[in-house]
Order: structure tokens, then sequence, then C-alpha cells
């Protein structure tokens, strides 16, 4: 990868013919931001002199607290290959400072940041490999989005009967442009479903490729007369959309600190607790890594989506399932998240976690190496196998009363994110949808 400076991007973006930089960054909710400028602007902007209103950013601050920077990382610049050679167009990701030129408490990529140097502090750097599923829709005359697919294709199938074959392609070889390691591309279960894998990286810069990526699909999709979405479950009765994230730690003289050839299963007390952590944390983390109502009707049984707080080695119907590669490949997949959370929050709140059960020596449960969602009901009892939170409100009030994971997100961020999102479940719950007309306008 490439360590830019602010000198070598201004060398590329002469060389290359840059007319246009959009600098982006992420607002509280996980959604792309920019502000475009011009090449004129861009030695202004590298040396930190660009200020917006961040009043008119959902949850960032008060109107008469609204004079913000962004401060462009000159690592994270590439130039878009999709657009016109003449003049070409390029982005930089942002952090985001206040007017006094401190970091902005409620930036993600800021609170991502600070969980890092926690790990840093204590001799780790975490690594994070996503594996981000999502769907291809048509779109009507009017370019409107529906959740119409003509592609009948499953698990692994190919042209012709997967239909989106060819904008997947050209989404890997833009991707493959900017710089991403595709490790693999392929249709997902469900009709109109895709994912593809790119290669682990540090966290924030694995959080930056995640916005990334969901940007450069979307913009490749329009260009096939196709939408993309990350929506969690946007049909009902077919499996949803996850994004798996592999996770691990490295000490920078040891490496691997996952892996122990003679631990159990090859794994170190290290790991157990950094599971033991997040596992402990989980029900708080959920309204983090499944941020919308939509969420929840994603994690539930019969439709590979995790639902059980377990873990095991042996099989992939548990929350956390450890792969088999072990060495410096030693990872656990962390099952429950989907792809329309914020990568920065769900990170930081992920690694906070682990890191709590390293310093407190949290050992997980025992492994449930059967199909739990096989099990009764009293069997998971007996096993002490409790659930996911079945609802955004659940997990809202579960984050509500973790105190650590609060913190990991910072006094500001946590206040508003819970107040946005209660907001968000009482206008849910306040609206008649299709579903109670059905069941009951002529019944009652």
């Amino acid at each position: 990868m490439p360590n830019f400076t602010n000198e070598d991007v201004l060398r590329l973006v002469k060389e290359y013919d840059v007319r246009f930089i959009r600098l982006q960054f992420t607002d509280m909710f996980g959604v792309l931001k920019n502000v475009a400028i011009t090449s004129r602007q861009l030695e202004k902007a590298l040396a930190g002199e660009l200020m917006f209103d961040g009043s008119s950013i959902e949850g960032f601050v008060r109107i008469e607290e609204s004079d913000m920077y962004l401060i462009p990382d000159p690592d994270s610049f590439v130039i878009f290959p999709w657009m016109s050679q003449k003049g070409a167009e390029a982005r930089l990701i942002c952090d985001v400072y206040k007017a006094d030129k401190t970091p902005f408490e409620g930036d993600p990529r800021y609170i991502l940041k600070r969980a890092t140097q926690r790990a840093k502090n204590m001799g780790y750097t975490m690594n994070v490999g996503s594996e981000c599923e999502f769907f291809l829709f048509h779109t009507d005359n009017e370019g409107v989005p529906t959740t119409i697919t003509h592609d009948k294709a499953g698990y692994f199938d190919l042209t012709p009967v997967d239909l989106g074959e060819n904008a997947r392609r050209e989404m890997v070889i833009n991707l493959e442009k900017m710089g991403f390691e595709v490790e693999a591309s392929h249709h997902e279960l469900a009709p109109g479903q895709h994912e593809i894998g790119f290669k682990y990286n540090e966290a924030v810069k694995a959080a930056d490729a995640i916005m990334t990526f969901k940007y450069v699909v979307r913009n490749i999709a329009q260009r096939h007369g196709l939408h993309a979405t990350f929506m969690p479950k946007p049909v009902y009765g077919i499996a949803g959309s996850g994004m798996h994230t592999n996770l691990s730690l490295f000490d920078e003289l040891k490496g691997n600190a996952f892996y122990d050839p003679l631990g159990k299963d090859q794994l170190s007390q290290t790991a157990y607790h950094f599971m033991g952590g997040v596992m402990n944390h989980i029900k708080a983390i959920t309204a983090i890594t499944n941020p919308i109502v939509n969420s929840y009707k994603r994690l539930v049984a019969g439709y590979e989506a995790p639902v059980y707080i377990a873990w095991s080695a042996r099989n992939r119907s548990p929350l956390i399932r450890v792969p088999a590669k072990r060495g410096e490949s030693t990872r656990i997949e962390l099952r429950s998240p989907d792809p329309s959370c914020n990568p920065y929050f769900a990170l930081a709140t992920i690694l906070h976690a682990g890191l709590n059960g390293i310093e407190n020596k949290i050992a997980p449960p025992r492994p449930v190496n059967s199909n739990i969602n096989e099990m009764t009901d009293l069997e998971r009892m007996a096993a002490n196998i409790e659930s996911l939170p079945v609802s955004l409100i659940e997990a809202i009030a579960e984050l509500k009363k973790d105190d650590s994971m609060k913190n990991a997100l910072g006094e500001h961020a946590s206040k508003v994110y819970i107040e946005a999102k209660t907001l968000e479940w009482n206008d849910y719950r306040s609206k008649v949808h299709q579903w109670e007309l059905d069941q009951y306008l002529t019944r009652f």
C-alpha cells in the first residue's frame, strides 16, 4: 500500500490532471459525506484550512458550534478509475476537527483511532477483514430502486444465471485499481445477492476500506442500470446481507497474538479472553453492529444469520466462529454485524470489548459444536446459551446500561446515537405497516 505525503498528493493531482477532489468523511450513522473542491483549493485543504458547517451534519454539533475543519489524510488519496481521464476526479478521507483545531469527539474515525491507541498501549494492533454482502436490484423507468431481480442464481453460481456478474466484475476491476487486494467475489445464497471479499488491514484502514467499498459498489451498479443496497433484509423469505468481520490481534514481537501451537485448539489465552470480552458486551455492541430497525429482520433463526451468543471452532451456527487456519492466519469471525453499520463505531466497540476481556481475563463459555438452530429451547437453556437482542429498542436498552461500551463511543457520540436510534424506533412503531393491514383489516 502507498504511504503518501501531502507533496505526493499534489504531484499526483498535477500528473493525472485531477480537476475535482472529494473530501470525504462519515457521519455518526455510517453515511458517507463529502465536500467537493477543485484542484486549485487542494493545497489549502491539505494545510487544514478548509472549514465546513458541522451543524448541517446530523449528530455533529449545534449551530452555535458549527465551524469545523476537514483535515485530509494524504495516505487515503485515490483517483476514481471509472471517471473520465480528462479532468479526473479523486478523493481524500478526512478527520474532523473543531474550530480550536482539536479532534471532534463525535468523529467516528477519531473514535476508532482512540480505540486503536488503547490497543497499541497494550502492545497490540487489530487487523480486520470484512465480508460485505449486498443486493443488486433493477430500477424502474424513472430510475427509482425496486426489489426486483431477474437473477435466479444461488451460492457461487455464474453467468448466464447470475445477471449481476458483469457489474460485479467491473466492481472488482475498479477496486483493484484503487489499491484493494480482492481475495474473492461470488454470488451469495439469495437471488440478486453478492459478496466481494478483500484482504485484511489494520482497523482504521479497514473501516476506511469498507466505506470506500460501498461507495464504489453503488457507483458501478448505477452505471449498469442497477441499484446496490446494503440494507440487511430487503426481501422477505430469503437470506439477508451480513458483514462477517474477521478479527485478530498482532504483537510486534510475537506475531499473531491469537495463535498458540500448544493451546487448546491452538488458540492463545489472549484469543480466548478477547472472545470472552466481546461475548460479555455483545448485547450492547449489537446496537452498533446492527443499527437499524431492518437489521433485526435478518437476525432470525433459519436464514444463516447468528441469533445465539455462543462460539465454536467446528460449525457456523454460533455468533463467533474460529476458522480452521492457524499460524499467522489465526482469527475469530464475528458473524452478527450487517453492512448498514458505521464501521468505525462497530470496530471501536468490538475492540474495546475484546481489550476489556484481555485486561480482566474474561473466559468465554464452553464452545458449542452442534447446530444451535436445531437445539430446543430447553437444550439452549441448559447450555446457558443466551440470544442477541430481537429489536433495535432492545439493543439500545442494552447499550444504555453498558457504561464501558458508551465510554468506547464517548459521551457526545453515545448520547446522540442513543437519542437518534430511540427516535427511529418510535417513528417505526407508530406507523401502520402492510403486514398489519393484511392480517387485521378484514378480520376485525
